[in-house]
């Protein structure tokens, strides 16, 4: 992707000023190189302006810019949808369901679903990246206990498996995180298969819980240490920093999160993590992740 300059305010209102303006712009990242037909390859189309769909003059196959995308069959205008893609980009805390209800003038009902799918293409697209050469890796605990459960890896709190692939000069790359069931050694072994590059391209730092021994079973290399933060300062140093910037990203926008969507917010905060260097070109990257994500219905996510 070429990189985008940062679309400021009135630059953004301007550009996406009418429903013909999105639409037009959804087609060009559809059909980058001219229209082509979904169903027989034909390039050429008729374009039906009552209903706002592209005819195959071909098959006479028909279809909209929103087909296949989180926005298919929406109810609420496109530039709704634009602006609330282009305030998720903007907001760095990360944007609340109430917040965008607010600033929108949607029902909050309107503004949860959109945002979740927004979420949801986003963490799709970071199924693209997978985590290679030093890996540290680590579990943390999120939300609120039972009364009266332990603490640590004994607490009732949601678990959640993080992953952080360091650059040769030890500094964080790429960041995945994962809701879990249970800190077992399969569990372990299923989150490295997934999202690292394999076993010949990934060297795992870890503390010493006696889990991650099954990594090393199956042929991770793997360094083992006991975490004491007093004798060793380095040791899975971002992943705990990374972590810290996990809870205040929640704590501080999404009050009250509860597990069930748990995992969508640790999406978009790797989402954003993955992308810190090129924050510029956000909307334009949650819009092409917004275009090639089918949408889940209300019902799906309330279910």
């Amino acid at each position: 992707m070429a990189r985008q300059d940062e679309l400021s305010f009135v630059e953004f209102k301007k550009r996406y000023s009418t429903e013909e303006a999105c639409r037009n712009h959804l087609f060009k990242i559809r059909w980058p190189k001219g229209f082509q037909c979904t169903k027989c390859g034909n390039g050429k189309h008729y374009y039906i302006s009552t209903r706002h769909l592209y005819e195959c003059t071909q098959c006479h196959y028909q279809m909209s810019v929103t087909v296949g995308t989180i926005m298919e069959k929406t109810r609420t205008p496109l530039q709704t949808w634009f602006w609330a893609m282009y305030m998720v980009s903007k907001d760095k805390r990360g944007l609340s369901a109430v917040m965008l209800s607010r600033e929108l003038k949607i029902a909050y009902n309107t503004a949860w679903h959109m945002i979740h799918n927004i979420r949801m293409a986003m963490g799709e697209r970071d199924e693209l990246y997978k985590l290679q050469g030093k890996v540290e890796m680590d579990e943390t605990y999120v939300g609120a206990s039972d009364p009266g459960s332990k603490r640590g890896r004994g607490t009732t709190k949601a678990k959640v498996m993080v992953g952080v692939s360091l650059s040769a000069k030890g500094y964080p790359e790429y960041v995945k995180m994962e809701l879990i069931d249970n800190l077992k050694g399969i569990t372990l072994i299923d989150f490295a298969d997934r999202n690292t590059a394999g076993i010949s391209k990934t060297t795992i730092s870890s503390d010493a819980y006696r889990s991650y021994k099954a990594l090393e079973k199956v042929g991770y290399e793997i360094d083992r240490k006991k975490f004491d933060i007093k004798d060793d300062t380095d040791h899975l140093k971002w992943l705990h920093i990374i972590v810290s910037n996990l809870k205040s990203f929640i704590l501080g926008t999404y009050h009250g999160l509860d597990t069930k969507h748990l995992q969508s917010y640790l999406d978009e905060f790797c989402y954003r993590f993955n992308r810190r260097r090129v924050c510029s070109e956000l909307f334009d990257r949650i819009m092409m992740a917004s275009v090639m994500q089918t949408k889940i219905n209300y019902t799906e996510l309330t279910a």
